[in-house]
């Protein structure tokens, strides 16, 4: 069974992959000659991740092509679309890794392996502000999504506000699309961006890369202030260096950077603690082992660098979850190039500590049980705000605004003990024995 063929997972595997973007891509890759039965999981309709997300509005990289065709020639990886993680499945057997419940369109089951490579990406960082929850307000990553899916942007005025290369990312496929960019607004100021493009050159492809982003519209050292119309976003306030301005938009997207997606791994144990991310990623060894036994991880769950950083760490967890330690080390050097870059990324465009007074006494932080920054501004913490405000307890789970509040109070968010997301009773139903405790 190859990668194009619907497949029906076995029970079983050698190895398994959550997320099957650059990172998880790779890992399949380089363990797929070793012979180990490999299934890959993903919860949507192809390989890619966000980075090289296919759709009617996206065209696809060479890159993400070859490895696509590249997953599609081993036989012994199964790639299951449409599938994602719900929770913990049984107690696993001595020397394999944790067992995972999974589910997809039609049923549920618990998935056992050998070894687990955890390639569970990051998502956007949105900070609240007033206006934020008006329709047309998406993440700057969300308007891409949006725009490669097929989003009709043709003629539209588009502001793109926050920090970090995906500002400029996602102003170039709306433009691609036909929208008219009106601004991208920086954070970070000019001496920043400067230090930053003055490093450039140490990774040629991203120095071309970033001059075929560069946008007319870019204004450093300028954030969002509110988002303002009746039912829609119509018009953006923004702060500059020379003071408030105004800007009439049909979107705004916003994105204050990314967050490692480490909920799963903070469930199965994992440690948190990496030099990137200010330590919010998985702390990993030269092996892309985690402090779980089995159980690896790479991209951008571990720190941010980019789709080269993840596809080399990829394929590091790949051959050491094969049990292949001499490719392991010849890979090292093309890592620590990478590692470089998303130090600089780090350094370049941190976020200043303003950004985190945006929000209004009634400005809602958690949308999903509409609990405004009032209610939220003297509890002690993550577990005390939960408990009298329901915030984190509707449907995204605490991802928005969980990172949020991390970022505007220093909370620490609980990890989840056995449910990552909500689950089919059958599903539940499916999954043999009790989770571990």
């Amino acid at each position: 069974m190859n990668a194009l063929t619907p497949p029906q997972a076995p029970a079983r595997c050698d190895i398994l992959i959550i997320g099957a973007g650059p990172a998880g891509m790779a890992a399949a890759l380089a363990a797929a000659p070793s012979g180990a039965a490999i299934t890959m999981v993903d919860d949507n309709p192809e390989a890619g991740g966000q980075i090289w997300r296919d759709g009617p509005g996206a065209q696809l990289p060479p890159l993400a092509r070859q490895h696509r065709e590249a997953l599609a020639r081993h036989a012994n990886i199964t790639l299951l679309r449409g599938t994602r993680v719900v929770g913990l499945g049984d107690a696993p057997t001595a020397g394999d890794a944790p067992s995972l419940l999974l589910e997809d369109a039609e049923r549920g089951w618990a998935q056992r392996s050998q070894r687990l490579i955890l390639c569970t990406g990051a998502r956007e960082l949105l900070l609240p502000f007033p206006g934020w929850t008006l329709p047309g307000v998406p993440g700057a990553g969300g308007l891409q999504a949006l725009v490669k899916a097929g989003l009709p942007v043709q003629g539209q005025r588009i502001v793109v506000a926050g920090t970090g290369p995906l500002l400029l990312a996602a102003a170039a496929t709306a433009a691609k699309a036909g929208a008219q960019v009106v601004r991208v607004a920086e954070q970070a100021g000019w001496r920043a961006l400067a230090g930053f493009a003055a490093q450039l050159p140490r990774w040629p492809t991203k120095a071309v890369q970033a001059l075929t982003l560069l946008q007319p519209q870019l204004r450093a050292g300028s954030h969002v202030l509110q988002a303002q119309g009746d039912g829609q976003v119509q018009s953006v306030r923004l702060q500059t260096p020379s003071g408030e301005e105004t800007i009439a938009c049909d979107r705004l997207a916003c994105g204050f950077g990314l967050v490692p997606n480490t909920h799963l791994a903070q469930m199965l144990g994992c440690a948190l603690g990496s030099a990137l991310s200010n330590g919010l990623g998985l702390r990993v060894d030269a092996q892309m082992r985690t402090s779980v036994a089995g159980v690896y991880a790479a991209g951008e769950c571990t720190g941010f660098g980019g789709s080269e950083r993840a596809l080399a760490q990829g394929a590091i967890a790949g051959h050491a979850a094969a049990g292949s330690a001499t490719p392991v080390h010849a890979l090292q050097a093309r890592l620590q190039r990478w590692e470089g870059f998303a130090h600089a990324l780090q350094r370049s465009f941190t976020l200043n500590p303003s950004l985190n007074q945006l929000a209004r006494p009634d400005t809602l932080v958690c949308r999903c049980e509409d609990v405004p920054h009032a209610e939220l501004a003297g509890r002690s913490g993550w577990i005390d705000a939960k408990l009298h405000t329901r915030c984190g307890m509707g449907a995204c789970q605490g991802r928005i605004c969980g990172a949020a509040t991390q970022q505007l109070f220093g909370w620490t968010p609980a990890p989840p003990r056995h449910l990552l997301a909500p689950a089919r009773i059958a599903t539940l139903a499916a999954a043999p024995g009790d989770p571990p405790g």
